[in-house]
């Protein structure tokens, strides 16, 4: 006769789960009940993505790619953020059914969890570990108080004002309990403070023709100029949402909230804040009973809302306002490059209306920075970390939290040498690169999983599967033309 133990271990050997363990099994929990209360209190992983995708593709390659072929190019941004909004959902998909972030997920498919978990650690460190936005918040505060842009004579105290911003950073992040939590708060007021002034300034600065037109471009499909930098177009594609890594954490930061079945999984506490939380290695998922499914319909509406009127809204008219205030103002390309933009946009209002807008359209182009490098530190280090506690049981004798820790260390000692190799174009348009072939195996790896590992009964619709498909063909074909117009300029 069989034992309830006996019929759960046979009907867990008889799932599909890939190359990891067998998840856990329990009932879904109860979310808030809908309404525009609860939306408040229940969303929360968009507004940390938000703010980290509201850096450097609004303030430097957004308005430099718009100053140089016209607003004509922006539906590019329109088509990137639409189907960077399809990955993320997809993603946090497979997370509210098992706990797990869907690196895990993709761990689990062939050739195995070593193979994968070191691709993404590789591919992670090359997007991500360089300090970029670190030093474009170096350059703006250098500027904001010294009242003059940087020039080469004042590289050491710009390098020194970078190492700074990343110690600022490195605080922050660890200056909490829950580090999801830092976050979130963080990112809710940075959005508040960038958006009230970029509305202002758009208000005051832009005629309403400019803005019907800078609408336009992000509506109409145009042809591309003929001689087109493929790297500032790529970049463009990519950081007009998250771009890359950025994307696929979503799904950490949806555990971490306890969206859905992330609850019975645990989060990344801070082990120097005493937060010793326990997080499982392995998921848990929900039998598709009648109160389950209703359950996770709700659910579902929490996740769609934060990710489509949150994160996408929020994408749109950062990279919106940001486009149409630098379009308007400034004449053409030739007066600005990535350092000067910001500047140009800040002299220009200080002469036109009130001098203190130098300091504070300055100020708001750190924010805009920093909240990205912030977010970009937390990406790579909560990545890594979860990689490491899911393929490397030799890791997990020791808390999550700790292992946060020490990469933390890791990252912030090389990106303080690293914040003296380049400009901050140079090493933007590293981060940007590297998005898309991220992108463009991601998108079929989660297609994958979600159509492999979940039950028919919360599968993506064929028309978020074809969104997937889309998602890969178009950030794959920005790969290959990149590669293309290297090997042709060999």
């Amino acid at each position: 006769m069989n034992t309830p133990s006996s019929v759960a271990a046979d009907s867990a050997s008889s799932v599909d789960h890939g190359s990891l363990p067998a998840w856990e099994q329990d009932d879904l929990p109860a979310p808030l009940p809908f309404s525009v209360g609860n939306l408040f209190r229940t969303i929360g992983p968009g507004a940390i993505l938000l703010a980290a995708a509201i850096g450097g593709g609004e303030w430097i390659i957004g308005p430099l790619t718009t100053i140089k072929y016209g607003r004509g190019i922006l539906w590019i941004a329109t088509i990137g953020i639409v189907l960077q909004t399809i990955f993320n959902l997809e993603a946090a998909r497979y997370t509210m059914y098992t706990g797990e972030p869907i690196i895990t997920g993709i761990m689990r498919l062939r050739p195995g969890s070593r193979i994968w978990s070191w691709f993404y650690i590789f591919i992670g460190v090359a997007q991500l570990a360089t300090p970029a936005l670190a030093k474009g918040c170096a350059t703006v505060l250098f500027a904001a108080f010294a009242g003059r842009l940087s020039g080469p004579e004042d590289d050491s105290a710009v390098n020194m004002i970078g190492v700074g911003v990343i110690l600022f950073g490195v605080m922050l992040l660890l200056s909490g309990k829950h580090i999801e939590k830092v976050l979130e708060l963080l990112s809710w007021a940075m959005i508040a403070f960038i958006f009230s002034f970029l509305f202002l300034v758009n208000i005051l600065f832009v005629p309403f023709r400019q803005w019907v037109e800078t609408a336009r471009g992000f509506l109409v499909i145009q042809s591309l100029p003929e001689k087109v930098d493929w790297i500032l177009l790529a970049t463009f594609a990519a950081t007009a949402g998250s771009g890359g890594l950025g994307n696929l954490a979503i799904s950490n930061w949806f555990r971490d909230k306890g969206f859905a079945m992330g609850s019975k999984v645990g989060a990344i506490g801070n082990v120097l804040a005493g937060d010793h939380t326990g997080l499982k290695h392995v998921g848990v998922t929900f039998p598709m009973t009648t109160g389950n499914l209703d359950r996770w319909r709700t659910w579902w509406r929490y996740a769609v809302l934060d990710q489509t009127a949150l994160w996408g809204l929020g994408c749109f008219l950062g990279m919106y306002l940001n486009v149409n205030l630098a379009a308007s103002i400034i004449p053409s390309a030739d007066v600005v490059n990535e350092a000067t933009a910001g500047a140009y946009q800040a002299q220009y209002m200080a002469d036109k209306l009130w001098k203190g807008f130098w300091l504070l359209t300055l100020i708001n182009g750190f924010w805009i920075l920093f909240s990205t490098h912030l977010g970009n530190t937390d990406v790579l280090i909560r990545t890594v970390s979860d990689i490491c506690w899911s393929a490397f049981p030799s890791v997990r004798k020791r808390p999550i939290g700790l292992l946060y820790a020490m990469l933390l260390g890791l990252l912030t000692a090389w990106a303080v040498v690293a914040v003296h190799l380049g400009n901050v174009l140079q090493l933007f348009k590293v981060l940007g690169i590297v998005a898309n072939p991220i992108m463009a195996i991601a998108a079929i790896q989660i297609w994958r999983v979600n159509t492999r590992f979940l039950p028919k009964e919360i599968r993506p619709p064929f028309w978020r599967q074809a969104g997937l498909i889309v998602c890969a063909l178009a950030y794959g074909g920005m790969t290959l033309a990149l590669l293309y117009d290297r090997f042709r300029q060999v």
